[in-house]
């Protein structure tokens, strides 16, 4: 492909230009993809649509756009591409605005790519999602063995459906095609698609979630089958090296056919070679950064009366999607513990818990939303006073602009997850302390923690103790220390954001390619 077609529909500036929302794209990237060949396959689905007042007989349709992460940092690559997106359509005006066979151009102002739809019934839904995905293969990547459930029927469910996608994606299929698999959804679908499509295409899957151990993944029943799935892509990436070798290791153990090279990050398996690398995700820190500084100070402190927050009170935050791997429970009896053992800081800051209800029909999630809720009540008849609430729960929707004014005006963040891929929400807020006067603490047990530890405050999600002693610490630290490691933090996510990361995968991409057909 010739780097003029890329430059003849870019029209971007200088990386990180003021002029535009979207992330520049160079030439490592697209020097991968072929006008229309490119196929990236998601649970999720970058555009949504779904009926304004449904309850009322509202026919309008209204469209939920990325607002964040993957898919939001995907669409602008898309939209340069033409190529098409394969996603689950679940919203419920989804088919309305589709053609027969499931297809819309989007985005919906200035269509510019194809997003295909697939169908699932809602047995699909319970079992394939709800179900293996989220009850077996969530927990299991994070460790959390007593919320992980294997049930066969859900298994045969979660291959069924992996089997639809490869359908919709070879109805697509090329031989210029590069097909790119995100996440833990689809572990299946590779070898699926390789064995009808053969080795023409360039098959890519990324891992957003951990790769456990070898001693915790046999423990899946179905555990040699999903490893055969996810060697049918030329290329696997994960987030940070130790999970490249948990899967390397894995493969090894359990694929006694196999040949593995764990440091150089190769497995031979099938009569192929798939290559394993680590490509610690990024976002989009110029984007959060002009969205940050639009929020005036004056619209903070409106934020915070409305729920009742002293204007001169300092504010610790937390920002989860309400998930037991987010370390919720934990985070808050540390609080307690603070203001239990320590009485000097019952009135001196407030924590906001801005959490997102997630996968509420599965029991586990259930449990832990009333845990939040149970505790976070306990705090506030132990502590509150007429003047003062020292938690405060926010579970209404903030649009991105009142999220970036939240990570921006508030002192602390508290990002402890007891086991995460990567955690993108710490670089979020690292981005929008334009004042360089944020303290971030992060677990060590994050896969951010990797790119951003020598300049955050780390503890042990588990650690009680260890954790209330970080709070006060990043509560009392010097301002000069404080700008000190914000400048540091902010250059460090600058420098390796979603852009970077685009250009990691594909640079990778085209290495391979380039190996697979000579100079």
């Amino acid at each position: 492909m010739s780097n003029d077609w890329w430059s003849s529909i870019s029209g971007l500036g200088q990386r990180h230009s003021q002029e535009t929302d979207v992330p520049e794209q160079d030439d490592t990237i697209t020097s991968a993809l072929e006008a229309e060949s490119v196929i990236v396959v998601s649970n999720r689905q970058p555009y949504r649509h779904r009926f304004e007042s449904p309850d009322d007989g509202d026919r309008s349709v209204a469209v939920d756009r990325p607002t964040g992460g993957l898919t939001a940092g995907l669409d602008p690559v898309m939209q340069r591409l033409n190529g098409t997106w394969i996603a689950w359509g679940d919203g419920d005006a989804d088919r309305t605005v589709a053609d027969s066979d499931g297809k819309l151009r989007v985005p919906p102002e200035e269509p510019t790519y194809t997003l295909q739809r697939v169908w699932l019934s809602e047995e699909d839904v319970a079992k394939y999602y709800y179900g293996y995905s989220n009850q077996a293969l969530w927990p299991l990547c994070h460790v959390s063995l007593e919320n992980t459930q294997f049930d066969t029927q859900q298994y045969r469910r979660y291959r069924a459906v992996n089997e639809t996608f490869a359908e919709a994606i070879l109805a697509h299929t090329t031989p210029e095609s590069v097909i790119w698999f995100q996440d833990y959804h689809l572990a299946c679908a590779p070898a699926m698609v390789r064995e009808q499509c053969g080795d023409e295409q360039f098959l890519l899957h990324f891992w957003h979630i951990p790769w456990p151990s070898v001693p915790v993944f046999r423990i899946c029943p179905q555990a040699r089958a999903l490893l055969k799935g996810l060697l049918g892509n030329d290329l696997i990436g994960f987030h940070v090296p130790e999970y490249c070798r948990n899967f390397c290791n894995c493969v090894s153990e359990l694929l006694a056919e196999s040949s593995v090279d764990v440091e150089a990050g190769e497995i031979t398996y099938n009569g192929r070679t798939t290559a394993v690398r680590a490509y610690p995700m990024g976002v989009d820190a110029e984007r959060i950064k002009r969205r940050s500084l639009d929020v005036a100070e004056s619209t903070w402190r409106s934020f915070k009366a409305d729920r009742g927050i002293d204007p001169d009170v300092r504010l610790v935050l937390g920002v989860d999607r309400l998930d037991y791997t987010k370390g919720i429970p934990e985070r808050l009896r540390s609080l307690e513990r603070l203001w239990e053992q320590r009485p000097r800081w019952r009135g001196r800051f407030t924590y906001v818990q801005k959490g997102s209800e997630s996968r509420s029909q599965i029991e586990a999630y259930q449990q832990l939303q009333q845990t939040v809720r149970e505790i976070s009540t306990r705090i506030n008849e132990r502590f509150g006073t007429d003047e003062w609430q020292p938690v405060v729960l926010i579970d209404a929707a903030l649009s991105r602009k009142q999220l970036s004014g939240l990570y921006r005006y508030s002192d602390v963040a508290l990002v402890t997850p007891l086991r995460d891929g990567m955690n993108l929400v710490a670089q979020e807020y690292v981005a929008a302390q334009v004042d360089d006067d944020g303290v971030l603490i992060l677990s060590e047990l994050a896969g951010s923690h990797e790119q951003l530890g020598d300049a955050v405050l780390s503890i042990n999600p588990y650690d009680i103790e260890g954790q209330a002693d970080a709070i006060e610490r990043a509560l009392t630290m010097p301002e000069a220390e404080r700008r000190h490691r914000c400048r540091r933090l902010r250059r460090s996510v600058h420098e390796n954001d979603l852009t970077a990361w685009l250009e990691d995968v594909f640079s990778t991409v085209t290495e391979r390619q380039s190996d697979e057909t000579g100079p």
